[in-house]
């Protein structure tokens, strides 16, 4: 389960990497937040949760609430193998969750993020520039290698990689 970027092409199916695409931990979310309805989006669409939730191509997941029709959280369903999170773009890139997630000060879990720059270099967007920007020069030097192993593998050539020095 991927959500946004913290800072102090299409999906592959399931076949292609051969590895099940389960939502690691998204039940004890929605658990978490059960006042809440759950959305799944994806090209350009919006479905309830309860009919599209197993659709493999779609993986984003928004949190609403019901009263106000606001939404709250965005979480990306992620495919895994135990407790290792697979890459949908390069079932070669994994890391064990205890690795891709850490926790910050207030408790509150986030992505690593190298792994939420990785998303966003897919379709780079005005605000996924600004994220670049302002992430990449607090990032140690073996967070920068890795983001720039990933981008040169699942997005060459890619606008970033002149900056990561690639």
């Amino acid at each position: 389960m991927i959500g946004e970027l913290t800072v102090g092409g299409g999906a592959i199916g399931a076949d292609e990497c051969g590895r099940r695409w389960e939502a690691w931990g998204f039940g004890e979310v929605a658990a978490a937040f059960g006042e809440f309805e759950w959305d799944v989006v994806g090209w350009g669409m919006v479905w309830d949760y309860a009919d599209a939730g197993d659709h493999p191509e779609l993986h984003q997941t928004w949190m609403r609430d019901p009263s106000s029709g606001r939404y709250h959280l965005d979480v990306f369903r992620e495919p895994h193998e135990g407790d290792r999170w697979i890459c949908r773009r390069d079932c070669s890139i994994t890391l064990p969750y205890a690795e891709l997630i850490e926790v910050g000060a207030a408790g509150i879990p986030y992505v690593i993020p190298e792994a939420a720059l990785l998303f966003k270099a897919e379709a780079v967007r005005p605000k996924d520039q600004g994220d670049f920007e302002r992430t990449v020069p607090l990032l140690p030097r073996y967070r920068v290698a890795r983001l720039t192993e990933w981008i040169t593998r699942v997005h060459p050539p890619h606008i970033w990689l002149d900056v990561l020095g690639a």
